[in-house]
């Protein structure tokens, strides 16, 4: 199969699937204003409420992934994820309701899974039969976002984390070592299958497959291609880097070619990527390979992490309240920290991609719609600050908010740690927490800047009274706040 031949879009093919070309990309501006956005992990893994892989580990005898799934629902032989497929009815799902939910707390971009490791596709797939229009909910899961996502104007994008699913999944094909079933094959070795549990090769790696069949990433591509058509997302979010060598690279062309089109001449386009390295899982196994990556081909995206440093080009965490799918026992960060990384974050030139989990039956759980409700509350008092802005030449007056790469994400603000963003010519200094009685800013002394006329707070109609000399500028806090977590000055 010629790929190439799939990814022609007439006059408007600016990009070709070489590093050259890509390194011609450029964020757009709507990303770089938007700040903060809704991602959310929701298909049949809901209904187990259990664990992020259930649909790998729910085959590995001894797993209590596996121990919890004969429990609850049998032997994997007998009954097994594609039995959990069918039990995802998503009965109380109101995507309406909840992008409105989303955007009362601040949300700019609302992204929601269209394909987890699972291998099952939550559109009308033109070429993969385990759809959850043919299974499951009988719904175009992601039609259904993206109409109320642009019905409350806020720009659409979509995760896709199919590329590993070849080997990801292969655990299915296994058998008991030990017990009653000592020998019986899971459900994944029935061919009848084939199509969502692939056929048996033996490879079970996490990682992207290094030297796969020639079918699967000709698969992976027609399938994602076939989901950028149906439902033009603004951004594109792979769970890795590039896969599939220039494979994958013809996909990221298509796709940003495919949005010049859309959008009559603009590149709207957001492609996320992450850096990935090898690093040790469970019994010091890797988890190998995860694609490739280079600077400028797209917008880089830390899973649970941030940066250390203001980056030079826009980049993107992606985070979650609690774990990334719903669970029985879900334990949720508190508002106060969420608001604490995303001011950190925009600080440092990027964005937040905060996952909220629904529950088995499309309906958010009473404390995730809590933590939505205070985001949203102090968004409004303070997003001046947020959206919009741009770096300053430092971000932080403290440095004890430390973050560094993927998967490293502490919060132990205090309110002597401070955050700056800008918007003109108006500098903006977030606290890590309530002040006291006085703000000390040793970054805007007087020696360094000697034009600021005025100092107000984000949410009170009064300026504040200050003094500035060589060591700091120091701000007299009013006798009350208008927001709890985290206050905002504008200084100007």
């Amino acid at each position: 199969m010629n790929l190439s031949s799939c990814i022609r879009t007439e006059s408007y093919d600016k990009f070709d699937s070489s590093w050259k070309s890509l390194e011609n990309y450029r964020c757009p501006g709507w990303f770089r204003d938007a700040k903060f956005g809704i991602f959310i992990c929701w298909n049949p893994h809901s209904v187990a409420a259990y664990d992020d892989w259930y649909a790998r580990n729910m085959y590995i005898q001894g797993h209590n992934t596996y121990k919890y799934h004969l429990e609850k629902f049998g032997h994997p032989s007998q009954f097994g994820y594609k039995d959990i497929i069918e039990m995802w009815k998503g009965e109380n799902f109101d995507p309406d309701r909840l992008v409105e939910k989303f955007k009362e707390a601040g949300a700019r971009y609302i992204v929601p899974m269209a394909v987890y490791h699972d291998n099952f596709d939550l559109w009308n797939s033109i070429y993969h039969e385990w759809n959850s229009v043919n299974h499951g909910p009988g719904k175009d899961i992601i039609a259904l976002w993206k109409d109320a996502t642009l019905k409350n104007g806020l720009r659409f994008g979509v995760t896709t984390h199919l590329a590993r699913s070849w080997s990801w999944f292969q655990t299915s094909h296994g058998a008991d070592t030990s017990g009653p079933f000592k020998g019986v094959h899971y459900d994944g070795a029935n061919p009848e299958y084939s199509d969502l549990y692939f056929n048996t090769h033996g490879n079970k790696s996490l990682s992207y497959p290094i030297d796969p069949p020639e079918y699967w990433p000709e698969q992976w591509f027609i399938r994602i291609k076939d989901l950028i058509d149906q439902h033009q997302p603004d951004l594109l979010y792979f769970d890795g880097g590039i896969p599939f060598g220039v494979t994958g690279r013809e996909l990221i062309a298509y796709f940003y070619n495919n949005n010049i089109k859309h959008h009559k001449g603009q590149l709207e386009a957001v492609m996320n990527i992450k850096n990935n390295t090898a690093r040790p899982v469970g019994d010091n196994r890797f988890m190998g390979w995860h694609g490739d990556f280079r600077e400028g081909v797209a917008v880089q995206d830390i899973e649970r992490g941030r940066r250390s440093s203001i980056g030079q080009t826009p980049w993107q965490t992606d985070d979650s309240i609690g774990p990334w799918f719903w669970k029985n026992d879900c334990k949720y960060k508190s508002p106060g920290a969420i608001i604490h990384e995303l001011i950190d974050i925009v600080s440092k030139n990027g964005n937040l991609l905060l996952n909220v989990p629904l529950k088995a039956d499309g309906s958010l759980d009473e404390e995730a719609a809590h933590i939505l409700h205070e985001i949203g509350k102090w968004i409004s008092v303070n997003g001046e600050g947020i959206y919009g802005t741009r770096p300053f030449i430092h971000f932080n007056g403290k440095p004890s908010w430390n973050a560094g790469d993927n998967f490293t994400n502490p919060d132990n603000c205090e309110a002597r740690d401070l955050r700056f963003t800008t918007k003109g010519d108006t500098i903006f200094v977030f606290t890590g927490d309530i002040p006291g009685r006085e703000i000390e800013i040793n970054a805007l002394n007087s020696e360094i800047y000697t034009a600021f006329t005025c100092v107000e707070m984000a949410g009170i109609n009064e300026k504040l009274q200050f003094v500035q000399d060589k060591d700091a500028l120091r701000v007299k806090m009013p006798a009350s706040f208008p927001c709890d977590y985290s206050i905002c000055l504008k200084i100007y």
